[in-house]
Order: C-alpha cells, then structure tokens, then sequence
C-alpha cells in the first residue's frame, strides 16, 4: 500500500476502526498465519562471522514456526506460564529470535542488553523476577556467560540457565579448536538454586507443533528494560497488541514477502525486535543479522556492502553512528537491491543524510519510536515527501499530542509551538506501561496519552519534530544514559557540592556524556582526578564522563535544582568552537540561544569564514546553527 503522505494514513484509518481490522490476537496466531501462508520461504537468516562468502544458517518460515513451538514446549515443562519471565542475555544468533518467540508465546520474555555489567543484569532479573535465563555457554572473546553467571549468583528466583553454544556455528578447524580453549568457569558450583543446561539438547525433547493452548486474549507477551544503568531499572511492559499493531505497520506500508532486511541492530532492543522482526512476521519478509554484535562485529563496516548484494537486500535498517561509519568506507557492491534506507535510534544530522545519499543513491526514512510505547510512532513517508530533521508523520492509528504546561495545566500547542510529545496507539499499554505501579503515576495526559519527555512540535504540513528532551536522557548512539548515575556518583566525593550530567554534542555518537560541578568551599579537585573518580564509581562504562567542568556556581533554579539547559549552551559552545578551531575555521558561537521552533540554535560570528566551510564542520551535529551578524 502506498504511504505518501497525511492523506494516505487518513484514508487507512477511515476504513475502519483498528479494533475491527483482522488481525491477530495472539503473537502464535501471526507467526502461524506466516508459515501458512508462505511456509518455505526465508524467514531469517544468521551468520556468526561476516564475510561475504561465509555459512550462514537459513531458517524458513515452517522451521521458524517449527523451533518456535519446540522452545515454547519447553519454557512451559520447566513451569513457566503465561505469567511468569524468561530471561535471554545473548548476542544476535538464531537462539535469541527462538527464546524471544517461544518465551513471548510460553511466558513472557525480557530481553537485557549482555553489555551491562553483573549487578545491573542481577538488578533487572530481581525486578522482573526470571525463573529461566537463556544465555551462551562460555566462549572465546565474549564474557557473556561469565558475567551472567555472577549476576545469577545475586537473582535467587532464577532456577534454570539455559546454555547455547555459539560453536555449532563454525566450521573445521575452528570448531575443533573452540572446545580446547573454552573459558572455564568455576563459579556454577555454587549456585545451588540454578541448573545449568544445554538450550538445544532440552528444546530437542520437545514436538515442533504447540502441546498447550494458546493465550486466548491480549496478554503483557514482553518485559524491556529501558537502560538498566542503576540499581532500579524501569522495565515497560508490551502487550500481543503492541507486537501485533507494529507487525501490522510493516506489513501495511512497507514490506512484502519478497523483501529481503539487513538487521545489524541488537535483539535487546525494540527497535530489532519490534519494527524489524514482527514486521517480518506478519508481511513474511526475510530478515539477515550478521553476526553476534551485530553493527559491532568484525569486519561487519567493511563487508557491509558486500553483504547487501550477497542477501539481495532491499531495506537496510541503521543509525545514525553506523551511517558515519559506513561513510567512511567505499560502495564496493552491487547496492542496487536496495530501495530504502530506515534510520532512527538517535536524531541523524542534515550533513550526514546527505552523504549518505549522495554516495549510494539511496533514501534514508527518519523515523521516530520509544520502548515506553512498544515503539513505532512516526516516519518520513515512504512515498512521499521527507523533511530532513523531521520523524515524519504519525502511523495510522497513532495519535500524537503535543502539550504545554500552563498554570491552569496542560493544554494543547498550536501549529509549530513546542510542547511536549504525548502518544496515544496501540502500542501504549495506557496506566500500565511500567511494572512498577508507582513508576505510572504522572506518567499519562487525560488517562491516555503517554508522555515521552521528548519536546517537539507539528509544522504546519503535520510533520513532527523533535526540539529537545523534557527529561534527562543522555542518547548516546542510540543507547540511553541515566545522568543521575553520574551525577549520584559525583556528589559521593567529598570534594563535590553539586553536580549536573548533560549529553554534549558528538559528530559520532550524537551525545556524549559531560559533567559540570560545584564543589565545597574550599575544597580542590582536579577535573582530571574526578574523571578518574568516575571511571570507578560509574559502572557503566558508556556512561563515563568525556568531559569534565569545575564551574564556580553551577546555573540552578528557584528551588536549588541545578538548571540544563544553561549547561548545554555551555557545551554547544565550547565543542562547536573547538571543532572550528581543529579545522582552522575562524568562525565562533557568539552565543547558544533557545529557539521557538528548532530548540538550542547556536548562533556564529563570521569572523571572515564563508557558509560553506562552517557547515562542513558542524554538519555533523545534530543541533542547527545560524548566523548571529
């Protein structure tokens, strides 16, 4: 179906209400649909290394469905119902899309991130409450079962481990060499209230046909932390609905079974999860994800393209970190498959859009999602016009708020005033998007709209866009950083008064994390001795500080909470002058002013520099600049 624009998403809605569309009910219920329909074609595929020429393992939609109903078998005879968590802390490889079916059809299935560390993972399964965690058996060059072993220690509700072993991946003599230098581990001996077991000799036991009955009714099928960077994660929860609603997104407005899907996006993540794979579920797409890190595999950048033409891709999923890096590699393939380019995750800057396009030929489609919401929103129409900057248009079904605080409480914005993003679809498990009760408080507009933080406005052609966060989140690449971990960390060194966490602009990842502070009178610190003093004290290591700032008196407001947005013109400032200077551009920001529409605009004296070498310099950041003379 074609998705040019308002017009068309308005005509998909007035044929009938989404409560009337025939869909399905139940995760089971799409992915049987699928393998009915188009039983022998590819339904994912996987390749542990990522050479073009190398083995890669196929399944179609029948063994999908087939492996599926095994792994769900399974979960069930180890006592996990239709309430009860299974956990999977893997890299991408076919057993994490077959322990996120099954767990999804059996139970309910929570996804963590393998790159937290122990506590943070030992946190999550506490509050999710896992009885079954699917994870590797120990490997060469990854310390993922090591690290899930610790954090299992510190989980006493987790009574079952399940073990798979990237090994059967490899061929002679790498397969014969793994068993010889396997990491040992010592550690499960003690951990009386776990067993340890082989994932694939137990889902063996098990008939490729379901041997319960399936959910009948919509169910919570999906628990997703959304950082896991302190000791109390928020865990949102996603509905069959919300699977079913995104699924129905990709096979309406953008794929088919004919299409193939490069996903080098981590299956931790909803945007892999829910925007990729139930879009191939319910169209019947194929979808490839090279190998375990996906993005950050070896060799993944360069044989990117090689890759595309080996799987006759026709949609690359991406963001904007991988565009820089794939930029700075030739197009040394035949990329002509190709028909669309989906960038989200972080914004993407005009510059690098730009690029992109000019060396592949080929579109990029922003788009806009969150985890609270089981993520799809918004994107640039696929047929239509795209705003470069903008997320685009609402989906059908989805219907976005924009709100602005007043005294007598929130109203409505007009066309191009900033307020804050408020969503209402499918997606949003409206009073129940988090597990924890007291975590939904305040969380809803009008006991529907659910509010993401993000400020933003709609133009005057209904396209959205983002001007800046009314919460806190550090986006680093994509990954999303709790600044109250910095700054908790911070004000336990006795030197430090105060303290305020911000994203300061990178041409890379988007944000990095900096910190300013205000220390005690007559205290003294070095910058260089409180980073070090992070590196220890901020477990995350994505959420070290690349910058530090002893500041007099940190900006704060009339209550004593230290104040931003003032420490983000600070940073604006002091990168983009930097980045001007490396580049020996005599341009400077004269000052960093909020704009009505487009949020921090950094505003630049000339100093006898032309427009075109400024933007080649800051048109790899996100946030715009202007002329201040």
């Amino acid at each position: 179906m074609t998705f040019a624009g308002i017009e068309d998403r308005d005509a998909i809605e007035n044929e009938m209400p989404w409560e009337k569309r025939d869909v399905p009910v139940t995760l089971y219920q799409m992915l049987s649909r699928t393998a009915a329909r188009v039983p022998d074609n590819n339904a994912v595929s996987y390749q542990i290394f990522s050479g073009p020429q190398d083995k890669a393992e196929t399944l179609s939609w029948s063994q999908l469905l087939g492996k599926t109903c095994q792994v769900a078998n399974m979960l069930r005879g180890m006592g996990i119902g239709e309430n009860d968590v299974v956990a999977y802390i893997l890299p991408n490889c076919n057993e994490t899309i077959l322990a996120l079916l099954g767990g999804a059809i059996a139970g309910i299935v929570n996804p963590i991130n393998p790159l937290l560390e122990p506590e943070q993972i030992a946190s999550i399964l506490r509050e999710t409450n896992a009885k079954v965690v699917v994870t590797l058996r120990p490997f060469p060059k990854t310390d993922v079962a090591e690290k899930t072993a610790e954090a299992v220690r510190h989980a006493p509700n987790v009574n079952t481990v399940l073990e798979v072993d990237l090994n059967r991946y490899l061929t002679p003599p790498k397969s014969w060499i793994v068993p010889l230098v396997r990491p040992k581990m010592d550690n499960k001996s003690g951990l009386a209230h776990a067993d340890y077991k082989s994932f694939h000799k137990e889902m063996a036991r098990h008939p490729t046909t379901l041997s319960f009955a399936d959910s009948t009714q919509d169910r919570v099928a999906c628990y997703f932390h959304t950082g896991g960077t302190t000791g109390m994660p928020k865990v949102a929860q996603h509905t069959y609905s919300g699977l079913i609603y995104n699924g129905w997104i990709g096979d309406t407005l953008l794929y088919s079974e004919d299409d193939n899907i490069m996903c080098p996006l981590p299956l931790f993540h909803v945007f892999a999860v829910h925007v990729i794979l139930m879009a191939a579920i319910a169209s019947g797409a194929h979808v490839v994800f090279p190998t375990p890190q996906g993005y950050r595999g070896e060799g993944v950048f360069d044989n990117f393209w090689k890759l595309i033409e080996r799987w006759n891709i026709t949609f690359m999923i991406t963001v904007p970190t991988a565009i820089s890096a794939l930029m700075q590699r030739p197009v040394d393939a035949d990329i002509s498959s190709i028909k669309t380019a989906f960038s989200g995750s972080a914004p993407l800057p005009v510059e690098l859009f730009k690029r992109f396009e000019k060396a592949t030929g080929v579109t990029i489609v922003e788009g806009y999602g969150l985890t609270e919401a089981t993520c799809l929103v918004s994107c640039n129409p696929v047929d239509g016009e795209k705003k470069i900057g903008s997320i685009g248009i609402t989906f059908p079904y989805t219907d976005v708020k924009i709100f602005k605080g007043t005294p007598d409480g929130p109203i409505e914005a007009d066309v191009d005033e900033i307020g804050e993003i408020c969503i209402s679809n499918p997606g949003v498990y409206a009073g129940h998007t988090y597990t924890e009760a007291a975590k939904n408080e305040d969380l809803f507009y009008r006991d529907k709209y659910l509010r993401t933080g993000d400020l933003g406005r709609f133009d005057s052609d209904e396209y959205l866009w983002i001007t800046g966060r009314a919460k806190d989140l550090i986006i680093r690449g994509g990954h999303n950083i709790d600044p109250a971990e910095i700054e908790e960390a911070l004000l336990g060194h006795e030197a430090v008064a105060f303290a305020g966490a911000i994203g300061q602009p990178d041409a890379h990842a988007g944000e990095l994390p900096c910190a300013f502070v205000e220390l005690v009178a007559g205290a003294s610190v070095t910058p260089e001795e409180l980073l070090e003093y992070c590196r220890v004290h901020v477990h995350e290591r994505a959420a070290h500080p690349k910058h530090m700032a002893i500041l007099d008196e940190l900006p704060k407001t009339a209550v004593g909470k230290v104040f931003k947005p003032e420490l983000r013109k600070q940073a604006i400032t002091r990168v983009y002058n930097a980045a001007l200077e490396k580049a020996e551009v005599q341009a400077r920001v004269a000052k960093v002013i909020d704009d009505k529409t487009r949020g921090l605009v950094a505003q630049l004296r000339r100093n006898g520099a032309d427009e075109a070498e400024v933007a080649k310099v800051l048109g790899g950041f996100t946030r715009p600049w202007e002329w201040a003379d």
